[in-house]
């Protein structure tokens, strides 16, 4: 394949998605073990300790750069693996296959990935931005991200919004993570059957523990 169709095909675009799907779960995996030292319960010491490791260091701060690009990577292919599905399918089916053709998440990926993407503009002006305009460039003065959290926290509707962008990345997850794998020619029923199991326990627990933040702050379960 050359490099071009990586971009342009079918197949191209299918790789790209899986290739940045995996850089998306590593990251997830840091992110919500970073945010889960909010559970100490010591008024954010851990939490923020972890935050100005990250902020500061120059490598996490390089590695963000490409976080964004995945995450640009990610969303504009599979826009356009969405609408190119959708010409495909103007015809439509003779008869409805429903859950028998394929899972509701796996035909409903494009509006889970839509929501996430408005979950994540919300989130990154929350907590991001403040956080790097406090900073400067490189270096300079942290905001507080725990009290910072606890304050966003506060107000209903934004913590119906977090539980919603969870319950869609879930969703999305669900698909996304065996997908990738077999985008790779993942074939072995013994494989498989280990990815799937993985897949389901990772897009039950992760967005299930990234839930549970916002709620511990809004319900005082945390200080």
């Amino acid at each position: 394949m050359k490099w071009s169709e990586m971009f342009t095909s079918s197949v191209g675009k299918k790789v790209v998605m899986a290739l940045t799907g995996i850089f998306l779960i590593l990251f997830l995996i840091v992110h919500v073990g970073l945010n889960a030292c909010i559970w100490a319960n010591d008024g954010g010491k851990m939490f923020n300790a972890g935050a100005h490791f990250m902020g500061s260091n120059i490598v996490p701060r390089i590695l963000e750069i490409g976080l964004f690009a995945g995450f640009i990577l990610h969303i504009v292919q599979g826009l356009m693996l969405e609408f190119q599905n959708r010409s495909r399918r103007k015809q439509g089916y003779s008869v409805a296959m429903g859950n028998k053709g394929s899972k509701w998440y796996s035909r409903s990926m494009g509006i889970l990935g839509t929501l996430i993407l408005l979950f994540l503009v919300v989130h990154i002006s929350d907590f991001w931005l403040p956080n790097r305009a406090n900073q400067g460039f490189l270096l300079g003065e942290e905001i507080d991200l725990y009290v910072k959290m606890r304050e966003v926290f506060q107000t209903e509707w934004v913590v119906v919004l977090y539980l919603v962008g969870c319950i869609s990345l879930a969703w999305h997850l669900l698909h996304g993570f065996q997908s990738a794998f077999r985008t790779f020619g993942v074939s072995n029923k013994k494989y498989l059957s280990l990815i799937n199991t993985l897949g389901i326990a990772f897009s039950i627990i992760v967005p299930l523990a990234f839930a549970l933040m916002p709620l511990s702050f809004y319900f005082g379960w945390i200080k």
